[in-house]
């Protein structure tokens, strides 16, 4: 199949992303390698491992070790530190738990970009493998920092967080790179409408320092409503190929469930295997 000026985008959403790690080994399955990725928040991890070729390394890393309290511990995170065990995601897990093939991952030839946002300018900011090299888990857990569940992360003299929250379907970014069709993974249904935020005085109050961030968060519903009304859009011109849940996923952005976890996964193998055959059709008639 060609894929010359195709981008691959993938959605966060928390642990809502073992759906799209569902799909991306469909995709490895089937020897189907984009050659440009970009991804935010778990979409970024997610893509990390399928540049990779790392198959099984996401549903090990996020459903096998979710009950692990250094994962996730809400106890942690009421006496006032991280929700998440950012340290034993970002450096326990893949320097020497499930060992992560940067050697690969550097020289793919795939490009593999991770958005963030600026905490203080609320910019979109993306950093492809080459650029970051070494420093792609730092990079990665920036993605990765949910406001209020995890702490800013400093890079190259900068503060970052959630990537989702600047672009949570990063698409304009592989338009600017030059991609002229899209192949999406979305984590919530067609019809899906994101709710403004009920934390944004509290937001404030516990950010004073970062007012980019706080915009961006008070924008965030909005912004993202109008790019799914985009990618409809783009999807009626045979822009756009979108791979998205039937219904709403069985899992929340935090959820150690494992047997929701893994039902997510299927779901995602499953669909993407459901569309494949439209999947094909749509890159061959370029």
């Amino acid at each position: 199949m060609p894929l010359n000026g195709t981008g691959l985008i993938l959605e966060g959403g928390g642990l809502r992303g073992v759906y799209t790690s569902g799909v991306l080994r469909f995709f490895m399955d089937r020897d189907l390698y984009f050659p440009y990725v970009v991804g935010v928040s778990m979409g970024a991890c997610n893509g990390a491992n399928y540049v990779s070729r790392q198959p099984e390394r996401n549903r090990i890393v996020n459903i096998r070790f979710v009950k692990d309290p250094r994962y996730l511990s809400r106890l942690r995170w009421l006496a006032g530190g991280e929700l998440f065990g950012m340290r034993f995601l970002f450096d326990t897990i893949p320097n020497r738990l499930v060992p992560f093939d940067r050697k690969t991952y550097l020289g793919s030839f795939q490009r593999h970009l991770v958005g963030v946002t600026d905490c203080i300018t609320g910019e979109a900011l993306f950093f492809d493998q080459r650029d970051v090299g070494d420093d792609v888990l730092t990079v990665l857990q920036a993605s990765c920092s949910l406001p209020f569940a995890a702490r800013a992360v400093p890079f190259r003299g900068r503060m970052f967080m959630d990537g989702g929250i600047a672009d949570p379907i990063p698409v304009q970014r592989s338009l600017q790179d030059g991609n002229r069709r899209h192949v999406l993974v979305l984590t919530r249904p067609r019809g899906y409408a994101k709710k403004r935020s009920s934390l944004m005085r509290l937001a404030r109050l516990r950010y004073p320092g970062y007012p980019g961030l706080c915009r961006r968060l008070a924008t965030r519903a909005g912004a993202y409503n109008r790019m799914l009304k985009r990618i409809d859009e783009m999807e009626r011109n045979d822009e756009a190929f979108v791979i998205r849940p039937q219904g709403t996923l069985p899992v929340g952005r935090v959820d150690t469930r494992q047997d929701r976890l893994y039902a997510a996964y299927d779901q995602g193998y499953a669909d993407a295997a459901r569309a494949f055959p439209s999947l094909r059709a749509f890159l061959r008639q370029f």
